[in-house]
């Protein structure tokens, strides 16, 4: 391929929606982990969400971690922390602005965690391309169980 060819060489859909994961992942407020997710469908966006404290409650950043303090191993004890994760935001924001999340795929930088694996099955996932994985067989067992199609880039 020539080096022009190659200067506008665009991104397939995966990338694309995996490189704006990345970006929502950013604004995570999150000590031990920045997740970004969102919700496409037909190719159109249709929300993101990062992980962090509910709206108007400080951040972790500022409070410090409640999980790191009782040096709870990633994966385990959810239920201990300020925070929601990317997959929660992005579902509640679909719901906020009364998006139908049915057949969607979620893009997310991280494989979701049981409870998240569990909300994207009732709520109608169709597909999860993830970027990096998790260490939570149960979630992993859930979705294969559940038929949602989960992919790695």
């Amino acid at each position: 391929m020539s080096k022009s060819k190659d200067k506008y060489k665009r991104p397939s859909w995966d990338e694309y929606f995996l490189e704006v994961a990345d970006l929502v992942s950013r604004r995570a407020t999150c000590i031990r982990r920045r997740v970004g997710a969102v919700l496409v469908k037909d190719k159109k966006i249709l929300a993101t969400g990062y992980n962090g404290a509910p709206s108007g409650l400080k951040h972790c950043i500022e409070t410090g971690c409640i999980r790191q303090k009782l040096k709870i191993p990633s994966g385990q004890r959810h239920e201990l922390c300020r925070g929601l994760h990317a997959e929660q935001n992005v579902l509640l924001q679909a719901a906020l602005y009364g998006i139908s999340t049915r057949g969607s795929t979620l893009y997310v930088t991280n494989q979701p965690c049981i409870i998240c694996s569990k909300m994207l099955i009732n709520a109608g996932i169709k597909e999860i391309v993830i970027a990096d994985g998790y260490p939570d067989e149960l979630a992993k067992e859930f979705l294969r169980k559940a038929k949602i199609k989960v992919r790695t880039k």
